[in-house]
């Protein structure tokens, strides 16, 4: 059933987004009131709107939904994967009323009583393909009316963007934490679930870590510590940990320059996995540099060959940067993974130290199964003590 909301700016098209080339698009909102500064991004799911919205990684950026209906499942409380929605606003074409039997509230409800706002009604086919041919926008999203389109244009313009700022301080955890240690939270749709001893020791960077990354580890038999992503390396090691975890994260990775400095003086004192922006950490840490993708990589369908073993991996992913192969010594760390859409880093681990990366995220479910052999990879390693290469 279409939305019920609305009605009179459905027709008029009040609200609309500005992007910094001058483009307009106009619909109506069907989220929070509030003007927003954002970057504009796509991604290709065909579902899984509550977990982008929560995604801490999504911070600072304005979600475009390539598929045209969206809603139709609604809101729950099994489904986030944080505590609140970090998206800096959300962009769709068709706004629905949910028809599940797990939903709790509408995509509106949650949008409004959280902040964020959101758009409807536009040409999103048109809005990606401005995106993937011009690369991703600065924009301003005006739901008030207060704000002239010209003046709009001018704002987004004028926004500093993502490019050399660190949101994965505003996105951290306040303290160290223990996760879950009774299981209430490892499986979603409140189910129980048959959990192994928690046997080996994990310490958690959190960057904007992802719920279901969590709940990943402890399946694989691992108590987790999470700790704010400003935390030392020496703080690390005085809790004893039998491995390190690097988490995903949002904006530009060589921003976060205390996290490198953190990475390299943990390397060859205890092994590491990363995943997404802890990826681009791990990269930098071993002397790579990082670079901004024309429009990034934001969806559950990127084909990934792992170079190890040939197979083929359907992988979710959310980056806007990734690490520059030609800036690596091979000699030092091997490229494990590569994009077969455009051959992009998607992999690495050192030749010496027990430390391995990826950059999209097997916790996510994509293929659904295919890449969750890496956490299995990480207790192996954690156990063995020494390079998988």
């Amino acid at each position: 059933m279409v939305a019920r909301w609305n009605w009179r700016e459905r027709r008029e098209k009040r609200a609309f987004l500005a992007l910094a080339d001058g483009t307009i698009f106009r619909g109506y909102s069907i989220g929070a009131p509030v003007d927003a500064l954002g970057e504009a991004v796509f991604n290709t799911g065909l579902t899984g709107y509550q977990e982008i919205l929560s995604d801490p990684s999504y911070s600072g950026q304005f979600v475009t939904m390539t598929y045209p209906e969206i809603g139709n499942t609604g809101m729950n409380a099994e489904d986030g994967e944080s505590a609140r929605l970090y998206a800096a606003g959300f962009l769709i074409a068709e706004a629905n009323e949910p028809s599940n039997w797990r939903s709790q509230s509408t995509l509106s409800e949650m949008l409004r009583k959280q902040g964020i706002p959101a758009l409807a009604g536009i040409d999103t086919r048109a809005l990606t393909t401005i995106l993937r041919d011009r690369g991703t926008q600065r924009a301003y999203l005006c739901m008030t009316g207060q704000v002239g389109e010209a003046e709009a244009v001018q704002r987004a313009q004028a926004w500093c963007g993502l490019d050399g700022q660190d949101y994965a301080a505003r996105v951290t955890c306040p303290a160290a934490y223990v996760w879950d240690p009774d299981g209430r939270h490892t499986c979603s749709w409140g189910m129980a679930a048959t959990l192994p001893s928690a046997d080996l020791k994990v310490v958690a960077y959190d960057f904007g870590i992802k719920w279901n990354i969590l709940r990943s580890l402890r399946r694989a038999g691992m108590n987790v510590t999470v700790v704010p992503a400003q935390t030392t390396a020496a703080d690390v090691l005085a809790l004893k940990p039998d491995g390190v975890f690097l988490s995903n994260g949002p904006a530009d990775p060589s921003a976060v320059t205390y996290a490198v400095e953190a990475a390299r003086g943990l390397m060859g004192r205890v092994p590491i996995f990363g995943i997404c922006l802890g990826h681009q950490i791990l990269g930098l840490a071993v002397g790579g540099k990082t670079y901004r993708l024309k429009f990034g990589h934001h969806g559950c369908n990127h084909p990934v060959k792992d170079l190890q073993t040939a197979k083929v991996e359907i992988t979710s992913q959310n980056h806007n940067f990734s690490v520059d192969m030609a800036t690596l010594d091979s000699k030092e760390v091997a490229v494990t993974h590569v994009n077969l859409n455009d051959q992009t880093v998607e992999g690495l681990a050192h030749r010496r130290v027990p430390m391995f990366s990826v950059q999209y995220h097997p916790e996510a479910c994509p293929g659904p199964h295919d890449p969750y052999y890496l956490f299995a990879r990480f207790r192996e390693m954690m156990i063995n003590r020494r390079p998988i290469v």
